[in-house]
């Protein structure tokens, strides 16, 4: 019979986990069959699944201030599903872990990195908490400083995948025409200080003309439109994309400024589109992106982004060999097939030994 896999998503929307977790649905076909639960109701990234999967989405309700409720309700649908696998992701489904005591199904648990309240330190609770109710599940993540905070300070033994990335679907362009562009592909939420990119980006205009793209919504699209006429910036806000793919092609540098991040997929899909990054160092990018273009991860503040900025902008020769190498970099490590191949069988069998990664 094909395997059923319950996921649980704190919501599903079109972010990184989301979208990987449709990139390897979608590979697979009807090898799997998927029933995905978000937490918070929502169900945007629907949309992105291939039509020809087995999907469902399971009536579930939070009983908000009744955590004995809400542990009854997902108990009951792990016994009513009877899944071969859950896979959950992140901090906000910590609780199907709690859940899935009696009667245990065969768990994989995805962390991706933490959000604001949890930039510059963790949150010792949540540290114990992942410590005891992951001790027997397989634990999946995508970066390397996040395998030594499992090992370090949840002691817990990691698995490490890294992300992966389309590289017949993000290709190389040749440099947009008119102004430069800086473009960023990011849910506008506060982890994502797309604030500080803005800020950074007039700074930048003081030295070298160039437009905006922001790729993305999320909560902070009015609060950030604001600050964008109150900058006086050439601004384009795309709002939510399913394809962020050719957008890519728009843009003369990529950025990120996020405050915390592990292996973000927009920074895999701007080197396999050939740009340059101008970025502040969080989590494996610096790990991620090729040598030369490692002076221009900056710290995470306006003044050095833009600075990183206003170099790659002046110069399009160093960008076109920046992004050249950002490609070549994404082809010899980062083809999403090998990340294809371990979350299936780590779908199949969350104990699975997998080969180890070159």
């Amino acid at each position: 019979m094909t395997p059923l896999l319950l996921h649980t998503f704190p919501s599903f929307t079109t972010g990184g986990a989301q979208r990987r977790f449709v990139a390897v649905a979608n590979r697979w076909g009807r090898d799997f069959r998927h029933a995905i639960v978000a937490m918070d109701g929502v169900t945007d990234a629907r949309h992105l699944l291939d039509p020809g999967l087995d999907v469902t989405f399971p009536a579930f309700a939070i009983h908000k201030g009744e955590t004995l409720g809400t542990l009854r309700a997902m108990r009951g649908l792990l016994r009513t599903l009877r899944p071969a696998t859950l896979v959950t992701s992140n901090w906000g489904t910590i609780e199907w872990a709690i859940a899935n005591r009696l009667p245990h199904v065969p768990h994989l648990h995805m962390e991706d990195g933490f959000g604001p309240e949890e930039r510059d330190h963790q949150i010792q609770r949540r540290v114990r908490a992942r410590r005891l109710l992951l001790r027997r599940a397989r634990l999946l993540v995508p970066s390397r400083k996040l395998e030594d905070i499992a090992r370090k300070q949840w002691r817990l033994d990691p698995l490490y995948v890294a992300n992966g990335v389309d590289l017949d679907r993000f290709v190389p362009s040749p440099p947009p025409t008119g102004l430069p562009v800086v473009g960023t592909v990011a849910g506008l939420r506060p982890e994502k200080n797309v604030a500080r990119l803005l800020h950074a980006s007039a700074l930048a205009a003081r030295h070298v003309a160039h437009r905006l793209l922001v790729v993305g919504d999320g909560p902070e699209h009015d609060t950030l439109v604001a600050l964008v006429r109150q900058l006086g910036l050439d601004a384009e806000f795309t709002g939510p994309i399913a394809d962020p793919a050719p957008l890519y092609a728009r843009m003369s540098v990529f950025a990120l400024s996020s405050d915390t991040e592990q292996m973000p997929l927009s920074v895999l899909e701007a080197m396999a589109a050939g740009l340059p990054i101008a970025a502040t160092a969080v989590g494996d990018v610096g790990a991620m992106v090729a040598e030369p273009n490692h002076p221009f991860l900056t710290a995470r503040a306006p003044e050095p982004l833009a600075d990183a900025l206003v170099n790659l902008l002046a110069d399009p020769t160093l960008s076109r060999q920046l992004g050249a190498a950002n490609r070549a970099r994404a082809e010899a490590v980062y083809d999403q097939e090998t990340m294809f191949v371990s979350h299936a069988a780590l779908w199949r069998d969350p104990m699975a030994r997998l080969a180890p990664p070159t």
